[in-house]
């Protein structure tokens, strides 16, 4: 059983994804993280994302920089709607993410090209989205838990910015899969998205799919 949730940044993928796993028993993979960790490893090669072989360099990141809290940063998320422009970087990373998807009893995958490209055999797919306005307020919330000084203009016009390199790119674009399902965040708490998440997953499998202790 292969989940696959696609959407843009702060649209609340990730938690939903993460939800979802643990109720259906899965592993899970933020497929995000790696594009993320190819930017922040380009810069520290002293490259720059937006140059193709200097951001490709990136893919030769330590599984263990997966694990590095810095990835979560705004810059390094910056950086990877940035590098995740180069077809050969989408490329690098393919095979990695098809074999987690592939795995015995399946996977939750989350990114933006999960059930057009990685797996578009999923049963389940699920396209998260909400409004700027209501994923600028929660990133701003974010960051000011975290002590980061920013305002809510500079947050809703990175997230635009964000949209618009994603959906414009000519490999692997952000769009809904055909057949996927449209879950709209904007006016939901995370508790009513996640249970909304279960209903359109278990829509989609034969007689719906039992959580897993």
């Amino acid at each position: 059983m292969i989940i696959a949730v696609d959407g843009p940044t702060a649209s609340g993928k990730g938690t939903i994804a993460r939800a979802l796993a643990r109720h259906f028993g899965l592993p899970h993979l933020d497929t995000g993280l790696l594009y993320r960790a190819v930017g922040v490893m380009a810069v520290r090669l002293g490259g720059d994302p937006d140059n193709p072989d200097e951001a490709l360099a990136g893919c030769a990141f330590d599984d263990a920089l997966l694990g590095d809290e810095h990835l979560r940063s705004e810059m390094a998320g910056g950086l990877a709607s940035r590098a995740s422009r180069h077809p050969a970087v989408r490329a690098a990373l393919l095979e990695r993410q098809r074999a987690f998807a592939s795995q015995p009893g399946g996977a939750v995958l989350d990114g933006r090209d999960i059930g057009t490209v990685i797996a578009p055999e999923a049963k389940a797919k699920l396209f998260v989205t909400a409004s700027v306005a209501a994923r600028a307020a929660r990133r701003y919330h974010e960051m000011l838990s975290r002590g980061e000084q920013v305002t809510l203009e500079e947050i809703a016009a990175d997230l635009a910015a964000r949209d618009a390199r994603d959906s414009g790119r000519a490999v692997a674009p952000l769009k809904p899969a055909d057949d996927a399902l449209l879950l709209d965040t904007s006016d939901l708490t995370i508790g009513q998205a996640v249970q909304r998440a279960i209903e359109l997953v278990n829509s989609r499998t034969e007689g719906g799919i039992s959580a897993r202790p």
